[in-house]
């Protein structure tokens, strides 16, 4: 499979986006192997996110503003994250047993703990954003947003899937990031964290301690209830990831 052709079936499995398959989209891996564009595709979404923001802000105040950039990235993304982290709010707050909690996560419908997930991770995110200068606020989308969607790699390389393989819409493989692909994740990340260091040095680092601090709690309570991580909790944790990172960039501010 080409290069393109990966970045290709990163972009069509996180956004909806009308992408046609690669030719390899059927093979067992074609997920880790798409899996290093994850923050190319996150990139493009912050940068969409950013521009609705600025387009926004002539018209608006901030915090409509915000608003809209949060709904731009939902509506890009088809909630995808975010139906992960209604899904693992429930599984996690509801269920008594790892088979439980697993059970849940495949009930399409939501709970009292996924509402309040839901709407609180929406409300912090936008409340974070709206309380950043203009262009600490685009920086920081930009970077939350690219960063974040690195974050199943590293969970999928420090966790086993817990869930039904045979059952996953994407398919499954054991298969890992090589360290080559390991390499262009990190580096598009990189290049994501760039505009925000000239902005604020102070914001950009706090908002990648603080966020990967969550990360690693979310991965160790995913470890504890249910063994491993499903799709869901891929989801959840990318949610905590944009949450912890632009509440970081905020205290800064």
């Amino acid at each position: 499979m080409s290069e393109p052709d990966r970045f290709r079936d990163a972009l069509r499995f996180l956004t909806v986006l009308p992408v046609a398959p690669s030719p390899d989209a059927m093979a067992p891996d074609w997920l880790a192997r798409a899996l290093k564009y994850f923050p190319a595709v996150g990139l493009l979404i912050g940068l969409l996110s950013a521009l609705t923001l600025l387009i926004a802000g002539y018209f608006w105040n901030d915090f409509l503003a915000a608003l809209l950039a949060a709904a731009m990235s939902m509506a890009l993304t088809g909630a995808l994250h975010e139906d992960g982290l209604a899904d693992t709010a429930d599984a996690f707050g509801g269920g008594r047993s790892g088979e439980q909690r697993l059970a849940i996560m495949k009930d399409s419908r939501i709970g009292t703990y996924g509402t309040l997930a839901l709407g609180l991770g929406v409300a912090l995110r936008v409340a974070a954003v709206a309380e950043l200068p203009t262009w600490a606020a685009v920086t920081g989308l930009i970077a939350a947003h690219a960063l974040a969607r690195a974050t199943p790699a590293i969970v999928m390389r420090r966790l086993s899937y817990s869930g039904d393989a045979a059952a996953m819409k994407a398919g499954y493989s054991e298969t890992k990031l090589r360290d080559g692909e390991w390499s262009v994740l990190w580096t598009v990340c990189a290049a994501a964290l760039i505009p925000l260091l000239f902005v604020s040095i102070r914001a950009a680092v706090v908002g990648v301690i603080f966020a990967a601090l969550l990360t690693l709690a979310m991965i160790a309570w995913s470890r504890r209830m249910i063994g491993g991580y499903t799709g869901d909790v891929l989801g959840a944790v990318e949610q905590v990831f944009e949450i912890g990172f632009l509440l970081g960039v905020a205290a800064m501010f």
